[in-house]
């Protein structure tokens, strides 16, 4: 029995041995790939040293004698601490994810593939300006420079993702930074998506005038009637099925609440307290881990700039020079539209245009898939643009037999020129040439501010398509793409986009919301992502004559949600302290005791606070109530409040209370019948989720932050690594925003916001600061993988200085590239 006993030990020791060891060799491969950043390195086409010198938050500064060696010192820095990242957004863009992920990811490569973005990116290569091509090609050599020492030195493959899911990272080109831009295009696009939907409730809808209720225009000036969907293009079912939406951590299709969103917002002297202008930005995308954003700064020979950077991109696309300071928001610009292509019964090779029938434009494509053989799609393309799967964001479903739909998108251009225009905008010192410089900007539209240290302006950037008078769906529908008048007529030219320069009151300021009114077909757009946040961002600019760097950071914290301090009154009207008290422990106590505590609310949304949670809960309850009738499965695709469509009915404005009353039942129910059924679901749901205290609920408990891993996020044991999540203040339609999940298990969860923040100075430009939602690193194992995640959640920031003095102290590293001798 001894002996059995000892051999049992032995065996459980040479297990716990191996276990070690294994644990050990993991961590040594993971380890081989963190960056030493002080070191001195010999590197083949640069013309003299350059020094990259990381502060104490790791932000590198990058000092070199030409500003091609800075841009090649840049790439590099980006291949050493987001090198998966930047492999990941090229395979994106390339439709190439299934050689790594295998059939999981092939519908997204298949989609990329038909929207043939990389082959657009190539093609706008040939028409950058030629000091443009230079940077693209010296930022090139910089990464493929890491990508060389890496392999020479054994360097961990790069990354620890790299040993996961082995691959091979081919050498970088201009091309590939010019494709991601287009790949961020796609992630900020939403009108094909808002086309769909308005086309399906169309049909959904037996009376087509509650259309503007369940997708209202933002206020201004009345739109003219349009045409039901069913006449405009025939043929089309009613109630036709939906698909669920495939939402795969690596797809970069977007649903139309997480399509981008941004706030920015600036101050003319007169308007600051220090005689100085102002800005704030914070630009809006969904959360990972880590953060799209990279800190960066770049001495250049015109002067030194500081900002945020997304890995593979040699441009500051956010940020400061000493002289001009630029900040960006999604501009909501109706830049796509949707064509139903006939095809022809006699041909399927052709589809009808206003000349006849006509080929499509066709091309085979093969996705090599991993653990599976390679398939092979035909791509095909239109005079509109190419032709999409009918999976693709339900387009089956409003898609008539005989029939396919495609796209027209100003990202799809080839000649485009993007790129030279934000690089001359880097290096420009005024806001008069940084407007000069911005013209060449293709997609994807923008608002973009600018401020030097007299003159605030915001213009709109971007190719506006030109449209026909008589578009039968004037862009808001899918269209017969055989009627000529349907068709783009080339674009509008880049003074008639909407531009505000120097205003008389000296704030200027977006939130995505409407910026101007016009008649179509110079509109601008149709569909705006905000009606809400601005509310609450004109009165606080307005509540102060003079504002400091100090009130920016408070209104870009700001988590006063307009919408509740609107909404509650309207809805709660009749249930506000009536009826006798009710017995502890029954339904009727519990709202009560909901009540109670809504009343004395101020609408902030703050991270301690329980009534957040009731008021978000019961919205969402209450909206599910009063569309379930009415649009039947259709009612999964409004995942979030649309704050208007419950104001027009509570307010019956054209009668739009007649959502409140249920289809099915003989009696014929109020909004407020509805408000307080939807007030008993919330709390039911409340209790069975948090339990039934609801003044000890706390809201940051539902509204965690989740930067999770794109491809470690759900790996066991090790999501617990590379995940961070973090309880946050704001909500849906806060200044501070974080848009909630809408779906699933946690839907409060807190999945798209402010990733970087920045706000600049041009009193004292050095006391400007920044942040990120994460760290500069990507590696997991790196202490600069998460050190701002809390500084972010609290509302703090970093320095946003040129002073070369102050990133030297405290550096945590100085790299020295020398060209080979």
């Amino acid at each position: 029995m001894g002996q059995v006993f000892t051999w049992l030990m032995r065996i459980a020791g040479a297990l716990v041995a191996l276990v070690v060891l294994g644990v050990g060799m993991v961590y040594y491969l993971a380890a081989r790939s963190l960056p030493d950043y002080d070191k001195v390195l010999e590197l083949p086409y640069l013309t003299a040293p350059v020094e990259i010198v990381r502060d104490n938050a790791n932000v590198p500064h990058i000092f070199g004698e030409a500003d091609l060696d800075v841009f090649y010192a840049l790439g590099y820095a980006h291949a050493q601490d987001r090198l998966w990242q930047m492999t990941m957004l090229r395979r994106t863009a390339q439709g190439r994810l299934s050689e790594v992920f295998g059939a999981a990811t092939v519908n997204i490569d298949k989609l990329l593939r038909r929207l043939d973005i990389y082959a657009r990116a190539v093609a706008s290569v040939d028409v950058q300006d030629e000091e443009t091509l230079q940077i693209l090609r010296a930022y090139a050599t910089g990464v493929n420079a890491r990508l060389d020492e890496i392999n020479s030195s054994a360097l961990g493959r790069g990354a620890p993702e790299m040993f996961v899911f082995n691959a091979p990272v081919s050498a970088w080109r201009p091309a590939d930074s010019l494709a991601i831009i287009k790949l961020m295009g796609l992630r900020l696009s939403s009108h094909l998506d808002a086309e769909v939907l308005r086309a399906r409730m169309s049909l959904a809808l037996p009376n087509a005038n509650r259309l503007k209720d369940i997708l209202p225009d933002a206020p201004g000036s009345g739109v003219a009637a349009l045409p039901e969907y069913a006449q405009l293009v025939p043929g089309v079912a009613r109630f036709a099925e939906s698909q669920p939406h495939e939402a795969h951590r690596l797809s970069p299709f977007q649903r139309r609440a997480f399509a981008g969103a941004s706030n920015v917002w600036a101050a003319a002297p007169t308007r600051s307290a220090s005689g100085g202008t102002l800005l704030a930005n914070d630009p809006h995308l969904g959360f990972t881990a880590p953060a799209i954003w990279y800190l960066a700064r770049l001495e250049l020979q015109s002067g030194g700039v500081i900002g945020a950077t997304i890995p593979g991109m040699p441009v500051v696309l956010s940020g400061r020079s000493a002289d001009l300071g630029w900040g960006l928001t999604s501009a909501g610009m109706d830049d796509q539209d949707l064509y139903i292509e006939e095809v022809n019964p006699e041909n399927p090779e052709e589809y009808r245009t206003p000349d006849g029938f006509k080929a499509f434009e066709t091309r085979g494509s093969i996705i090599n898939i991993k653990d599976a053989p390679p398939i092979t799609i035909t791509l095909r393309w239109t005079d509109n643009g190419p032709v999409l799967p009918g999976t693709h964001y339900n387009l089956a479903s409003i898609t008539p037999k005989g029939h396919v739909a495609s796209l027209a998108w100003t990202v799809l251009s080839p000649k485009d020129t993007t790129m030279s225009a934000a690089l001359r905008l880097m290096r420009s010192n005024s806001v008069r040439d940084g407007l000069v410089a911005i013209e060449g900007f293709v997609a994807p539209a923008q608002n973009l501010m600018l401020v030097d240290a007299n003159e605030i302006a915001m213009k709109m950037i971007g190719v506006m398509p030109r449209r026909d008078a008589r578009h039968q769906s004037q862009g808001r529908l899918p269209s017969p793409g055989w009627i000529e008048a349907n068709r783009w007529q080339g674009r509008l030219p880049f003074a008639s986009n909407p531009e505000f320069i120097a205003p008389n009151g000296g704030i200027l300021g977006n939130t995505n919301n409407k910026t101007v009114d016009r008649p179509f077909p110079n509109h601008v757009s149709f569909d705006w992502s905000d009606t809400q946040r601005i509310q609450r961002w004109q009165r606080l600019m307005q509540a102060r004559e003079v504002h400091t760097r100090d009130s920016f950071i408070e209104a870009q914290l700001d988590t006063v949600s307009f919408t509740a301090r609107s909404l509650l009154p309207l809805i709660g009207a009749e249930l506000w302290f009536t009826g006798e008290a009710a017995p502890e422990g029954t339904p009727l106590r519990q709202r009560q005791r909901a009540l109670t505590l809504l009343a004395g609310w101020s609408g902030e949304m703050n991270e301690h606070m329980p009534e957040p949670l009731i008021y978000s809960a019961w919205l969402r309850s209450l909206q599910a109530r009063m569309v379930q009738d009415e649009l039947g499965p259709l009612a999964s695709e409004l995942t979030h409040v649309e704050p208007l469509f419950i104001e027009r009915a509570f307010r019956n404005i054209d009668g739009a209370a007649v959502w409140c009353d249920v289809i099915q039942s003989a009696p014929v129910e109020t909004c407020s019948d509805m408000a307080r059924l939807a007030l008993d679901d919330a709390l039911i749901w409340i209790e069975e989720t948090w339990g039934p205290a609801l003044e000890s609920l706390r809201w940051g408990d539902a509204h965690q932050a989740t930067h999770d891993h794109p491809v470690l996020g759900d790996v066991p044991i090790l999501r617990y690594f590379v995940n961070i999540r973090q309880s946050t203040n704001g909500g849906d339609n806060t200044l501070q925003r974080g848009l909630t999940a809408g779906t699933g298990p946690d839907p409060f969860h807190n999945v798209h916001g402010a990733a970087y923040r920045g706000v600049y100075d041009f009193a004292d430009p050095d006391s400007s600061v920044f942040i990120t939602s994460t760290g500069q690193s990507g590696h997991f194992l790196s202490r600069h993988y998460d050190d701002m995640a809390q500084l972010w959640r609290r509302g703090e920031y970093i320095p946003m200085s040129l002073d070369e003095d102050l990133a030297r102290a405290a550096s945590v590293g100085v790299t020295v590239l020398r060209p080979v001798q």
